[in-house]
């Protein structure tokens, strides 16, 4: 189990990312636009980069929903590589099936 700090980082993370993406997307649009003149794309930079940093997606960490671990995550299940195992041993997970030969 991740530390419960880790977590509420990563929730407060994504409570940044929702609430500035409207924001950064605006700014860089114009900082990209060369038909505005360079003062007002020099604004429009200085702004973006007065944000703060945690509102940048980039800076997210994908999570297992159940433990909280950060590596060896699968997207499509939203769970970290044993937590996949252990419910696809209990046949948890529909139309998953361990491998055997």
């Amino acid at each position: 189990m991740a530390k419960r700090c880790m977590i509420n980082r990563e929730i407060k993370r994504a409570k940044l990312v929702e609430k500035y993406a409207a924001k950064r997307a605006e700014l860089k649009k114009q900082m990209l636009d060369m038909s505005l003149p360079a003062e007002q794309r020099e604004a429009a930079a200085t702004k973006f980069h007065a944000l703060p940093r945690n509102s940048s997606p980039v800076r997210m960490r994908n999570r297992c929903e159940l433990t909280g671990r950060p590596h060896g995550y699968y997207r499509k299940f939203g769970l970290s590589r044993n937590k996949l195992r252990e419910h696809a041993m209990k046949g948890d997970i529909p139309g998953l099936v361990m491998a055997s030969w």
